[in-house]
């Protein structure tokens, strides 16, 4: 099973990327709310997958957080819903907005998805309650050094979104220290 990519991005084009790792491309799709994530086009990316198998098919799907990734494979295991639909639902909604439509029992924030109709939206209500809250705090290994990854879980466990919390990594040095990440972060982030 292909459980993480490490390479280059070598294309992009909506819902796939090129992930090219030592001359090997493989082609990924992933959540819009992955997408707009990725660096430019060369940039060193880290996508964690889930392969798929089919009878017609092997597909290969990247997110950038351990929280889409378990969110997309408690959304699979539902009959009916497939990776597409998948896909559909974490490209429109955050793995939190998600998780509170579910707890909150809100059909309504689902059916607003292309592709969820009514009668989907209520089945994912009900086969979801009580199984997405853990994959929000599920640890996440998109960080490149174990610094960023304390620096990303201290920002979200200081209330910022995963989304923040990405974005002002990106802007720390790959060297940086813990405390002094966090500090950067801060900053970046009070802006």
């Amino acid at each position: 099973m292909i459980a993480r990519l490490v390479g280059e991005l070598a294309g992009k084009s909506p819902p796939y990327v090129l992930v090219d790792v030592h001359g090997v491309g493989y082609e990924v799709q992933v959540p819009m709310s992955t997408f707009y994530n990725l660096p430019e086009l060369g940039g060193k990316v880290t996508l964690l997958t889930q392969f798929i198998v089919r009878e017609d098919a092997q597909l290969l799907f990247g997110f950038l957080t351990a929280g889409e990734r378990e969110s997309f494979r408690e959304l699979i295991k539902i009959s009916g819903v497939g990776p597409r639909i998948a896909l559909a639902l974490l490209s429109g909604l955050s793995t939190e907005e998600l998780a509170q439509a579910v707890a909150a029992q809100e059909a309504g924030r689902l059916v607003k998805v292309p592709g969820i109709g009514k009668k989907t939206a209520e089945r994912l209500l009900l086969e979801l309650k009580g199984k997405l809250a853990p994959a929000l705090t599920a640890p996440d290994w998109t960080a490149g050094s174990d610094a960023q990854g304390d620096i990303q879980q201290a920002l979200i466990a200081l209330g910022y979104s995963d989304k923040e919390a990405q974005a002002a990594l990106k802007q720390l040095p790959a060297d940086v220290s813990v405390s002094d990440g966090i500090k950067l972060a801060l900053k970046s982030l009070a802006r």
